[in-house]
C-alpha cells in the first residue's frame, strides 16, 4: 500500500499520541502542564552572580531548562489536546466505517476505501472479537505489521493490504511469518480487500497464519455486528477459510456465511466454556488443529478436532 509521508517530526508525535484513547491524551495534557509549569519557576537574580565556574555552568543549564519548560508548558498540553481530538475522530471514523460495511450488500464496499480507512476498519473489527488492538501503521522496522493484537496473554500480528488490482502473493505472507518468529508472536493475519495467490495459500497451510480475503472479511464484519463480543473468535473462523478452494471459487458472501455457521464448537471438558479452534505450534502434533478453551490461560482444557 502506498502510504502518505509525514511532513514533520511534530506530525509524527501527534500521530503517535493519537494512538492512545482520547481520555488518556487529556490526562497526559494535564500532567504535562503541571510538571512543566513546576520546572518553569523563574530563577532568582542572585543565582546569576558569579560564584565559580561550576556554579555558573549549573545556573546556565537551569536557565536553559527553565526556558524550554516555559514554552513547553503550553505547547505540550496543546499537542496532547489536539491528539485527543484526533483520537476521538478516528474512533468515530472506525465505527462509521464498520457500520457502512455491515449495512452494505456485498464485499465491494471495501474497494472504495483508502489504505488508512481499511486499517481502521480491520482494527475495529478485531476489537469486536475481544482483542486489544494497537495500531502501529506498518512504517516501522517490523516488516510492515500494521496492527498488534493481544488476547489472553497471546500476541498476534496483522498486515493489511488494500489491494484491488492484484492478488497478495507469498512474499507478503513469508515476511509476516519471519516477523512473527523473530518477535515471538502466537500467530498472524494477512487481511486484504482482494484475494491471495495459490502460492500464498500453500505457504500459510500448517502455519499459524490466517489469510483473510475481502469476501471473508465482509462476512465476518456482518456477523460481528450481529453478535459482538469476545465469544466469537475471528482466528478460528478464518482458519476454516484459508486454502479452501470451494470458498475461493464462489462469490462467496453466501458461501462464507454458510461455512461459518456450519462450524460447531464444543464446550470445554474442564470448565464448560466455549472452545476455539487452534493450531499446535510444537511437539509431535505441530501443525495439527485442536480445540482449546477460550478462557486460556485460566483454563487449559483441550479436545481433538475433526
Amino acid at each position: 500500500m502506498a502510504r502518505r509521508k509525514k511532513n514533520s517530526p511534530l506530525e509524527d508525535v501527534l500521530d503517535l499520541l493519537a494512538m492512545l484513547p482520547w481520555w488518556a491524551c487529556v490526562l497526559l495534557a494535564g500532567l504535562s502542564y503541571l510538571l512543566l509549569h513546576r520546572l518553569a519557576t523563574p530563577i532568582p537574580a542572585s543565582d546569576f552572580q558569579s560564584q565559580g565556574g561550576a556554579m555558573v555552568s549549573a545556573v546556565m543549564q537551569k536557565a536553559v531548562t527553565n526556558g524550554l519548560a516555559t514554552a513547553g508548558q503550553y505547547i505540550v498540553p496543546l499537542l496532547c489536546i489536539a491528539a485527543a481530538a484526533l483520537s476521538a475522530w478516528r474512533r468515530k471514523q472506525r465505527q462509521s466505517l464498520l457500520t457502512d460495511v455491515a449495512q452494505a450488500r456485498n464485499a465491494d464496499a471495501l474497494d472504495g476505501m483508502s489504505w488508512r480507512e481499511f486499517e481502521l476498519l480491520v482494527g475495529e473489527a478485531y476489537r469486536l472479537q475481544g482483542y486489544r488492538v494497537t495500531e502501529i501503521g506498518g512504517e516501522g522496522p517490523d516488516g510492515g505489521v500494521d496492527l498488534v493484537l493481544a488476547k489472553g496473554g497471546e500476541k498476534f500480528f496483522v498486515q493489511c493490504k488494500q489491494w484491488k488490482a492484484y492478488k497478495v502473493g507469498v512474499t507478503t505472507v513469508r515476511e509476516l511469518y519471519g516477523v512473527m518468529a523473530a518477535k515471538g508472536a502466537t500467530g498472524g493475519f494477512v487481511v486484504t480487500s482482494g484475494r491471495f495467490t495459490e502460492d500464498a495459500k500453500e505457504f500459510a497451510q500448517g502455519r499459524n497464519i490466517q489469510l483473510v480475503d475481502g469476501p471473508w472479511l465482509f462476512a465476518m464484519i456482518q456477523r460481528a455486528r450481529q453478535t459482538p463480543g469476545p465469544s466469537t473468535n475471528w482466528q478460528s473462523e478464518s482458519a476454516n477459510a484459508t486454502g479452501v478452494p470451494q470458498v475461493q471459487a464462489k462469490a462467496a458472501t453466501t458461501e462464507l456465511a454458510t461455512t461459518a455457521q456450519a462450524v460447531s464448537r464444543p464446550d470445554c471438558p474442564r470448565c464448560g466454556a466455549a472452545m476455539e479452534l487452534r493450531t499446535a505450534r510444537q511437539g509431535a502434533n505441530a501443525g495439527n488443529a485442536f480445540w482449546g478453551c477460550s478462557t486460556y490461560p485460566k483454563c487449559r482444557g483441550t479436545a481433538a478436532a475433526g
